[in-house]
């Protein structure tokens, strides 16, 4: 089965306002930035967020006024902020509902959402205040379907009476998006380097968009199978979106554009200059190719990785 599409026609399909959505990636890390930059070219808002370690990539759409809800641990372009400032700006200004688990928590929830079962019990959490402090209160989670009712669940272990357990909500997700080095027309993907929640929100979605470097005959990606990291059949679209993550990094193809945090950083301390920015690198381009001439050759020449070594030569 051929599942190749532009990618227009991907989020189109598969990106719907209201939708519970997650990305992959981590930080600065292979994050789907062309499909981001097209979510925001289509208008699709309101999204209930599962976003786990994010970064730019939904900072910008925070800053658009995408995101309903922002199930998080973590939000920063890791190396140039400490905190992404639309996010930090939206929450500040109660623009956007926001909850907030530990990253290892938000791992265990993804994860648990890939077996199917509907929450899961962890210890991480208490000692913190995560317990105390609610971002989303049960009444404003009510209000919205795809939230559970309440943050978590105290319970005592049923096989160690007198233990508590902390029972943690299990996301339903309808979308994930994810980018990864080599995908087939079948959907069969190879992830080079760290998977982070990547396979995990693959199966655990009801529909998945894969961006891909590079895109290989079915016949090839199956001479090395036990290279393979997702199977086709959790895939619904994959997309040929060469430098698809860019300006984070795509390990083993190039590594992240320092210039182009450090803008985003930047332009993003006022509502006014992030406005700016998106009008120019969101809205200017009419697709990824017109994104790709607007960086040019050079630019994405500097940041391809020095073979062996992972990383680009700087200077």
């Amino acid at each position: 089965m051929n599942k190749v599409l532009s990618l227009k026609d991907a989020i189109a399909a598969y990106v719907h306002d209201g939708d519970h959505i997650a990305f992959g990636g981590f930080t600065t890390n292979r994050k789907p930035y062309a499909a981001a930059y097209e979510i925001l070219r289509q208008g699709q808002k309101d999204f209930i967020v599962e976003a786990g370690p994010a970064g730019g990539d939904w900072d910008m759409l925070i800053g658009a006024k995408r995101v309903k809800a922002f199930i998080n641990c973590y939000t920063a372009n890791s190396g140039f902020s400490n905190v992404c400032r639309c996010f930090r700006r939206a929450v500040e200004k109660g623009e956007m509902l926001f909850e907030d688990y530990s990253q290892d928590a938000s791992i265990l929830m993804f994860h648990a959402a890939s077996l199917g079962i509907p929450y899961v019990p962890v210890r991480v959490m208490f000692g913190s205040d995560l317990l105390e402090k609610w971002g989303i209160s049960e009444e404003e989670r009510k209000k919205i379907d795809k939230l559970p009712d309440q943050k978590y669940v105290i319970q005592e272990n049923p096989y160690k009476p007198g233990e508590k357990l902390v029972l943690i909500p299990v996301p339903e997700l309808d979308t994930a998006i994810i980018h990864v080095q080599k995908a087939s027309p079948d959907g069969t993907c190879r992830i080079e380097g760290d998977e982070f929640h990547d396979v995990d929100i693959a199966i655990a979605a009801k529909h998945c968009i894969v961006t891909c470097e590079e895109l290989v005959s079915n016949e090839e990606i199956k001479k090395d199978p036990n290279l393979n990291t997702i199977p086709g059949f959790v895939v619904n679209a994959v997309v040929h979106t060469p430098h698809g993550a860019h300006p984070a990094q795509c390990y083993n193809y190039y590594d992240y554009d320092g210039q182009f945090l450090k803008d985003y950083e930047n332009a993003s301390k006022t509502e006014e200059t992030f406005s700016e920015f998106i009008e120019e690198w969101g809205f200017g381009p009419k697709d990824h190719n017109e994104y790709l001439d607007k960086l040019g050759a050079q630019r994405l020449i500097k940041t391809r990785v020095v073979p062996g070594l992972g990383y680009a030569k700087k200077g």
